[in-house]
């Protein structure tokens, strides 16, 4: 079916009520790279039985944590193909630390529907509150389908960061394990474009790629640990593009620059000559 923009923008995509519990930020920490040495006790706190830290990425999986089937890209006026569609972006604000457990209500529309000539781009907002009703945390996200464009939609604006020109304030190395897009899978994200070597193929990849939600959060991790001193409450709001393929195993190289009350970075892959995994990187730092 042909994306109908006049359908689709502004539709609202239903309320969804959930609950999670230390066990399940705990898993998703781990998933993101959190406490990957052992021996050092400081990523003990990512892990603790009751209080673990959690970080504002978590917001993102929240919601679809218990979920076992892949997602769908079925809305009202789109329905598209799994196979052509890859996340664009993805920026979080959380109003408050996030507890360590909880129950939520998250409401979805569809902001916008952009034409990019031969592919389009499709936008969600959605805001969430706790279960008296305060806000906890507010979400944009974009996908970007291939060989969906064309039908006639504004080509919509540039977000795009301006880095400063000059050598990094903070320069990162951080390494993700060959097995991590089937332990985020465990997070809720079954796509199987991140374990099955088949469905990945037909997509126009060589084998399974890591899910941009986990190189989102493992970005925000590193940053939070490195930057931060391990303290996610720090940080206010966290907004990343995809700007390519990450491989489980491959090296992320995170450079990042002082901005006032703001960092800017990026995120490239050390074993393809400093390839693009994530861009537009910006944190913001919480008041």
């Amino acid at each position: 079916m042909p994306i109908d923009p006049t359908v689709a923008v502004g539709a609202e995509l239903g309320a969804t009520t959930f609950s999670w519990t230390p066990r399940e930020v705990a898993l998703y920490n781990l998933a993101v790279g959190a406490a990957a040495d052992p021996m050092d006790t400081g990523g003990l706190g990512y892990v603790d039985d009751t209080e673990p830290k959690v970080l504002p990425t978590f917001a993102t999986v929240a919601a679809t944590f218990l979920a076992t089937e892949p997602p769908k890209v079925r809305f009202p006026g789109v329905d598209i193909d799994l196979a052509k569609v890859v996340h664009g972006s993805q920026e979080v604000r959380v109003h408050r630390p996030l507890p360590a457990c909880g129950t939520a209500t998250t409401r979805t529309r569809i902001a916008e529907v952009q034409d990019k000539g031969s592919a389009a781009v499709i936008v969600q907002e959605s805001e969430t509150v706790d279960d008296a009703g305060v806000p906890l945390w507010t979400a944009r996200s974009s996908i970007f389908a291939k060989g969906e464009g064309g039908f006639g939609g504004e080509r919509g604006t540039s977000r795009r960061v301006s880095y400063p020109e000059r050598d990094p304030d903070h320069d990162l190395l951080v390494p993700t394990l060959p097995q991590q897009a089937l332990l985020y899978r465990l997070c809720g994200d079954r796509n199987p474009l991140h374990s099955d070597p088949s469905f990945a193929a037909a997509a126009g990849f060589p084998r399974p790629i890591l899910h941009g939600l986990c190189t989102h959060g493992t970005v925000c991790r590193a940053l939070i640990d490195d930057v931060f001193g391990g303290d996610p409450a720090s940080v206010g709001a966290f907004s990343a593009s995809f700007a390519g393929v990450v491989f489980p195993g491959e090296t992320l190289r995170i450079r990042a620059w002082e901005d006032g009350n703001r960092l800017l970075a990026t995120a490239s892959i050390v074993e393809r000559d400093d390839a693009p995994a994530l861009g537009d990187v910006v944190v913001q730092r919480s008041s």
